[in-house]
């Protein structure tokens, strides 16, 4: 990632792993299972990158003020969005709209929603310290090492991303609109082994939501945004949206009792 040496977590294999290993491309992963459900964890290295986005980039946002952001410490991120399958392995019920399949990430999920879901996930499992990324670390770990739009270049097509093809970023190609949701997995991963980072479901952040990035140097070091809000943070766009939602760098901000069958998010580890 941004080292010449691997940053390895303090502990491997993690005590909640129940299979784990060295992905030749993607490094160190863990599986955690939820009774008979299992979810992939990616290890994230610490590192430094470039959060927001140029002023040169097209159908940029004001609230992408680009500025240099370091991350002191790897964390575990899951490879997909958070799945129904999960969700009622933890809570026993299903809340989304799109619940045709539960491989499908799960949605009409409030950021309160998460909250309770990740308390309830870690009272079956004591000290797994279970969480939601920090804009930040979402945005890092979407980045995968790349400073364009999006993950896979400065465009995407509807074979990469869930996104709606009738509204492609800039010069792009009209395209599949596929008007719900698709199962995790089903498209492409980044190159640090992620799927539908971009697209699919907007994901929640830990992080309350401000138009403006704090980017003094101590802020920029670990950032967790401010400390109350009106909204929280929503990355990554999703199935009914532009292609311009989908960058890297596009961020929302939504009410945290907030539920669309648009939202979803994914977990963070440590």
């Amino acid at each position: 990632m941004n080292s010449q040496q691997p940053f390895f977590p303090p502990q491997f294999p993690p005590f909640w792993a129940v299979e784990w290993g060295q992905h030749r491309r993607f490094g160190l992963y863990a599986w955690l299972r939820v009774n008979d459900v299992r979810q992939c964890f990616r290890w994230i290295e610490p590192g430094t990158f470039l959060m927001g986005s140029p002023e040169t980039e097209a159908e940029r946002l004001e609230d992408e003020t680009q500025h240099s952001v370091t991350l002191s410490k790897g964390f575990w991120l899951a490879d997909t969005a958070c799945t129904q399958a999960l969700w009622l392995a933890v809570m026993g019920e299903n809340p989304s709209y799109f619940n045709e399949d539960v491989n499908n990430p799960v949605e009409q999920v409030s950021w309160e929603d998460v909250a309770g879901f990740i308390q309830a996930l870690q009272q079956k499992i004591p000290g797994l310290n279970a969480r939601l990324p920090t804009e930040a670390e979402w945005e890092y770990a979407c980045r995968a090492g790349t400073s364009t739009a999006f993950c896979f270049g400065d465009n995407i097509s509807p074979e990469q991303v869930n996104y709606n093809g009738n509204y492609p970023y800039v010069n792009g190609a009209k395209g599949l609109y596929r008007e719900k949701t698709v199962p995790v997995k089903s498209l492409p991963p980044n190159s640090w082994g992620l799927h539908e980072m971009h697209g699919n479901v907007l994901e929640w952040c830990a992080d309350w939501y401000a138009a403006d990035y704090d980017t003094t140097a101590e802020a920029a070091t670990d950032p967790a945004g401010p400390v109350t809000g009106p909204d929280r943070v929503l990355r990554g766009g999703c199935w009914y949206g532009d292609g311009r939602w989908c960058r890297s760098a596009y961020r929302y901000g939504y009410g945290p009792d907030g539920r669309f069958n648009s939202i979803g998010f994914r977990l963070a580890l440590g």
